[in-house]
């Protein structure tokens, strides 16, 4: 079943706002109105990075970690436009239209439109005197400057690093790029968080800020600067084998995971079956993954100079994510693929597909768009010095982009802000503030998702989790079996039965709440 559905897939391809005390104590000197940084990843796996076992060059990243924390078992919603919705309102994008809600008379997913009632992070935080900036994708309904932001760059052409078409500025149309110009879509997106942070320095000091920093990297198509892709020549000759096994040696060396590797994406041949003709295609295309996250990470380097010019940076809380794991679609979008034209160039359009979306995502199982690990676990890393001490530890909570508006207005101490009207439920994130301070769990009753038909749930380490809406549902012990390959369900009816009637209690419940004004 799940190798017929992964085939037909590529091929195709706050309680009520009530006042809440804060919960746990921060350092003796931690402002209580930090500055806040978001960088957000678009598509990469849960083991791209350095300081999560892989072999891509991310010193900017893993010097965040070394100075701050990891999280071991972070969670999104498995694709980009739920997930921002998720980061930036605090709730699942089932309760704010953001993804499919069965049955709702009015649009949801990709084009639905938010309760009146669903604010934005920016709009949350004016009461408290921030400022607050976007850089990048944005993949939410409406405009950013109607949603809080003081300044914004936009982009909504995803489909070309080097010479975008829909581009905006403080919500006005910028030119088109043409082609040839010395332009990189990474680099502008810094470039626009660093003119932000510059005219704050000059014309704002006297405020906190939110700088959300949303890149495209290394969202297909694989894009990348000649220079850039050349530090990572022959880098992947051993194949995608070796190279999974080497990184989940790492990742079981650093504490990250204990469990074992799950089994190749079905329809992956082994790599010593190709040809050498084929294994050195395949080379180029995480060659080019490998050199966008690297990109992305010389271009966070640049951020955090900036932060650091302006004696801000030990005052803000500096997290790091990604939207959801590596992608395995294989797909050709925009201008087409010139298969004659230098691989990662503008004329081109690559994806690292099935086989190398199952290395950028080491050990988990699949990838972007289901809900097995490899399509909802990836990074977080939180550094904030004058928030807590600890350094270059991990955190092994679940945890999930819902938590980050509660984690924020901990912090601020003062509470979540009044409902906007009676049909706004609560909050279903928590507030990760104790598990940054002290290795502490964080209470909850459960984790949810529901992305394209994919559903699971997490109760305590218990996840039940199915391809299909009408598809058999699998059980799994994620303390034991990170990777998802021991099912349980024949074994556990009962638990299956119940963790099942409770999926779908929730998604009723968010049902009547997406349908709220």
């Amino acid at each position: 079943m799940l190798a017929r559905r992964f085939a037909a897939f590529c091929l195709s391809i706050a309680v009520s706002y009530s006042l809440v005390a804060p919960t746990t104590t921060l350092a003796a000197d931690a402002p209580r109105k930090p500055n806040i940084v978001v960088f957000l990843a678009d598509d990469m796996g849960f083991s791209d990075a350095g300081c999560y076992g892989g072999q891509v060059q991310t010193p900017n990243i893993d010097r965040l970690a070394a100075e701050g924390l990891r999280f071991t078992q972070f969670y999104n919603t498995a694709r980009c436009w739920p997930s921002r919705a998720a980061l930036l309102t605090g709730y699942y994008a089932q309760q704010v239209r953001r993804d499919t809600v069965p049955g709702l008379k009015m649009p949801t997913g990709g084009r639905g439109v938010r309760p009146a009632w669903a604010t934005l992070l920016p709009d949350l935080l004016k009461p408290f005197g921030y400022r607050s900036y976007h850089s990048g994708k944005w993949h939410v309904d409406g405009k950013p400057l109607a949603q809080g932001f003081d300044h914004s760059y936009r982009l909504e052409d995803h489909n070309r690093n080097f010479d975008p078409r829909d581009h905006f500025e403080d919500d006005q149309p910028l030119p088109p790029i043409k082609l040839g110009t010395d332009f990189l879509v990474t680099t502008a997106i810094a470039d626009h968080a660093l003119k932000c942070l510059r005219e704050h320095a000059r014309e704002h000091a006297d405020k906190p800020f939110f700088q959300y920093v949303a890149f495209t990297s290394p969202h297909f198509p694989l894009h990348a600067k000649p220079e850039d892709r050349a530090k990572y020549r022959g880098a992947f000759a051993a194949g995608w084998d070796v190279l999974r096994q080497a990184r989940l040696d790492r990742l079981r060396e650093q504490g990250i995971v204990t469990c074992g590797l799950s089994e190749r994406t079905p329809g992956v041949p082994a790599w010593d079956s190709l040809s050498t003709e084929d294994q050195a295609m395949w080379q180029v295309r995480m060659e080019l993954h490998a050199a966008m996250i690297d990109r992305m990470d010389q271009e966070i380097g640049r951020v955090l100079e900036q932060l650091r010019s302006m004696n801000a940076l030990d005052d803000t809380l500096v997290m790091f994510m990604s939207d959801n794991g590596a992608s395995a679609e294989k797909l050709v979008r925009g201008d087409g693929n010139d298969p004659t034209a230098p691989p990662g160039s503008a004329k081109t359009f690559l994806c690292i597909e099935p086989p190398w979306a199952n290395v950028a995502n080491t050990p988990l199982r699949l990838s972007k768009m289901f809900v097995h690990e490899g399509g909802i676990a990836t990074p977080l890393v939180v550094r904030w010095p004058r928030g807590f001490a600890g350094q270059n530890q991990l955190r092994h909570q679940p945890s999930h982009l819902i938590d980050i508006v509660p984690t924020i207005f901990d912090i601020l101490g003062s509470g979540t802000p009044e409902p906007s009207s009676a049909a706004q439920p609560p909050l279903p994130g928590r507030s990760l503030l104790p598990a940054l301070v002290a290795d502490k769990p964080i209470e909850r009753e459960y984790l949810w998702w529901f992305h394209e038909q994919h559903r699971a749930v997490r109760i305590g380490d218990l996840k039940l989790v199915s391809l299909d809406e009408d598809g058999p549902w699998e059980l799994y012990d994620l303390k034991a079996d990170r990777a998802e390959m021991h099912d349980l369900a024949s074994a556990q009816p009962d638990k299956v039965r119940e963790l099942s009637a409770f999926w779908k209690d929730k998604l009723d419940e968010f049902t009547r709440q997406a349908a709220s004004k």
